[in-house]
């Protein structure tokens, strides 16, 4: 009999046995049961992190977006005047701006004097008494062909090109003046020094001087320099103003930062990445849609607030649709954006679509390669690499992409359409090139095939 029965059998599953092979049945069931609930724990905590972070992330992500877009109106002039050039071509505002500087006119035509001016004429001329009473009768008339001659000429003007750089020019010029007093930076005629508001008009008294002397008064030259600035106000407000620049600032520079960090974060503490990617991404294009929500909502809020006798429904929703597209645009963007995040990390899952689907790729890209190796264009030893290498292709395909989108200054959905339109003709591509690595018939093991 083979002595061996009385010692601790030999463990073949590698597990705790090998290092401790003096434990009884009952130690090492113990010991079993404190690693599994030890590590049952220690998933339960990463579960609770990755919660936590999961809900900031889909709490920061809609005001980071409202977060920058406030931030380009404030401070960037050039997004600013993008935003609000199309008002000056829009047919609702120039309808606007044309009756309301018609009536303005017209107002300041004194109509009835001129018909009693006419009528004290009629009168002096010895005119029959039915040519005055007529003319008093013009009164009605004369205003109205006062008021179509007018409208004719301010629409020509309202619609013309001249109108538009005039809007867009004089919008550049008061967003660049507001920003100069808002950042301290003291470039251009506006500035901020301390608590008060100066006017620098050093320009205009160099030309007046230049005009004087070169109509001859040389004395004009001698005009001190002293006295350059004009301060137009005090305010103690100033300062807060100033903080709240900068803290704009920095959050629409930073927040987004952050709010993907902690997206990624949750990503990495799930002890299910792939899932908890599918849910953040899920998470943020709900918020996304809550965010466009608001906006409607606001938006039937904001016309129902305006008189129409101060500005028309037609005219204040263009100026609503107008001032928060690019807002809107990047909310949608950002929807389109994570949906698609989402969908490829299901489509890397077991599920049963997303097995069919990567199923019915391969089998296409094996066609597809089999038939350029059939008419002798075999990739051979590429292929192979193409093949072998494809987890990092792939990989460094979508982080070029994802890459791009980042640096892409404000991109919209058919930029994200496009992006992601040339990674899947690159993945095409790739797989197509390794399944043509082989000879017709026959197929490498696993070729293209990603893993659940």
């Amino acid at each position: 009999m083979d002595s061996a029965g009385s010692a601790p059998e030999p463990s073949h599953s590698g597990g705790p046995a090998e290092s401790a092979p003096d434990l009884s049945a009952a130690e090492r069931a113990e010991y079993e049961r404190l690693r599994h609930a030890a590590g049952v724990r220690h998933r339960g905590l990463r579960r609770a992190g990755a919660g936590i972070l999961l809900v900031l992330t889909v709490l920061l992500a809609p005001l980071s977006v409202v977060a920058v877009w406030v931030n380009d109106i404030v401070s960037d002039t050039d997004r600013y005047v993008e935003t609000v050039a199309p008002l000056a071509s829009g047919p609702a505002v120039q309808k606007t701006l044309t009756d309301r500087l018609t009536n303005r006119v017209v107002k300041e035509v004194d109509v009835a004097a001129v018909t009693d001016s006419l009528t004290k004429v009629l009168k002096d001329a010895d005119a029959p008494p039915r040519v005055v009473s007529g003319s008093q009768a013009l009164e009605a008339p004369l205003r109205s062909a006062v008021q179509t001659v007018v409208h004719r000429s301010v629409d020509r003007v309202i619609t013309s090109d001249v109108f538009q750089q005039a809007w867009e020019g004089s919008n550049r010029r008061a967003h660049a003046a507001v920003v100069n007093v808002l950042t301290g930076e003291g470039k251009g005629a506006l500035r901020a020094t301390g608590d008060s508001i100066q006017l620098d008009i050093g320009s205009v008294v160099d030309q007046v001087k230049q005009r004087l002397v070169d109509q001859g008064f040389e004395r004009a030259a001698a005009i001190p320099d002293s006295e350059r600035t004009v301060t137009l106000f005090r305010t103690e407000e100033l300062g807060k103003a100033q903080d709240g620049m900068r803290l704009l600032n920095i959050l629409g520079t930073w927040l987004p930062v952050v709010t993907l960090a902690v997206g990624a974060l949750a990503v990495w503490t799930a002890p299910g990445h792939r899932l908890m990617l599918m849910i953040t991404s899920l998470g943020i294009s709900l918020m996304m849609v809550v965010l466009l929500v608001a906006l409607a909502v606001v938006r039937r809020v904001y016309l129902d607030a305006v008189p129409s006798a101060t500005l028309p429904p037609d005219t204040a929703a263009v100026i609503y649709d107008t001032f928060l597209r690019f807002l809107r645009d990047s909310t949608r963007t950002l929807l389109v954006v994570f949906l698609i995040v989402a969908l490829t990390a299901y489509l890397y899952g077991p599920g049963r679509v997303a097995r069919w689907t990567r199923d019915v790729t391969h089998r296409g890209a094996t066609a597809a390669g089999g038939t350029l190796s059939g008419a002798g264009l075999r990739t051979g030893s590429a292929g192979r690499w193409l093949t072998t290498h494809r987890p990092w292709i792939t990989g460094v395909a979508i982080g070029a992409g994802a890459l791009t989108l980042l640096l892409w200054n404000h991109p919209t959905i058919a930029g994200v359409v496009l992006v992601v339109g040339l990674i899947l003709i690159v993945l095409a591509v790739v797989a197509v090139l390794a399944a043509a690595a082989t000879e017709p018939g026959r197929t490498a093991r696993g070729a293209g095939r990603p893993g659940p």
